[in-house]
């Protein structure tokens, strides 16, 4: 409640419309990237004299392995996790400067690209890390019919933070999660079932960016997206005095 209290007078000491401004980040990763070398050279042994010459040829081969650690971010959850932000008026967003991969600059350590200036003019960053992300495609078959099901769902869960750009301080943090997917029924006729990726991206996307907006309203005392709204009233005329007819 403190940190809120914070926000809020922040936010009246740029005018009562001045909102404190947030950059938030899109969702850092990292993955294990494994490569394989494989090469067989020819190599040519030769003689010459001044009577006959003779060569002879053989292969060499050469092999390799090698892993390292990429760090990056994923770009294709962050939207609605904006939208839902400025859906609730508590925050103005500006634009932060996304992560390059291969840089020297550790994607997690989120201080020191503050203060490298990546996210100038923000009052707050939300910084979020992929948790898990999992992809299931599965066929089922349905009882007494030769029809089957097939389903390709998504669940995606990630950590964020809300961090104060002038002390560091973590003012809010949480675990939000999406899930979607996408069903078809197919017969057994049905050489290949095209499901719908997009569509499956979009609803975890969704379901991501409200529950990020319904955490940070929750532990910063805002309003909770849904709730509190006017209960919606009919159009029925007040009622009258009752009156004795005679």
């Amino acid at each position: 409640m403190r940190a809120w209290m914070g926000i809020l007078g922040l936010a009246c000491a740029f005018g009562v419309q001045a909102a404190p401004r947030v950059a938030v980040t899109d969702l850092a990763y990292q993955e294990r990237v494994e490569q394989y070398i494989h090469i067989v050279a020819a190599q040519s042994n030769s003689s010459a004299s001044p009577y006959h010459a003779s060569s002879a040829s053989s292969y060499a081969e050469f092999e390799s392995s090698d892993s390292y650690i990429e760090q990056t971010e994923l770009r294709k959850f962050s939207g609605d996790i904006k939208g839902e932000i400025l859906k609730s008026g508590m925050f103005q967003l500006v634009q932060g400067k996304p992560y390059i991969t291969g840089s020297k600059t550790d994607v997690y350590d989120i201080i020191k690209r503050i203060k490298a200036g990546d996210f100038k003019g923000a009052d707050y960053v939300l910084f979020g890390t992929l948790s898990d992300i999992d992809f299931q495609r599965d066929i089922n078959a349905l009882d007494h019919t030769s029809s089957y099901s097939a389903v390709l769902g998504l669940t995606l869960v990630a950590d964020f933070s809300l961090i104060n750009t002038r002390t560091y301080e973590i003012t809010s943090a949480f675990t939000a999660m999406g899930e979607g997917q996408d069903t078809k029924l197919v017969g057994s006729r049905d050489i290949k079932v095209r499901l719908n990726r997009p569509r499956v991206v979009r609803e975890v996307s969704k379901e991501l960016g409200v529950d990020v907006a319904r955490q940070m309203a929750e532990q910063l005392g805002g309003q909770v997206p849904g709730e509190g709204r006017p209960v919606q009233r009919n159009n029925l005329p007040p009622d009258e005095p009752a009156k004795i007819l005679r």
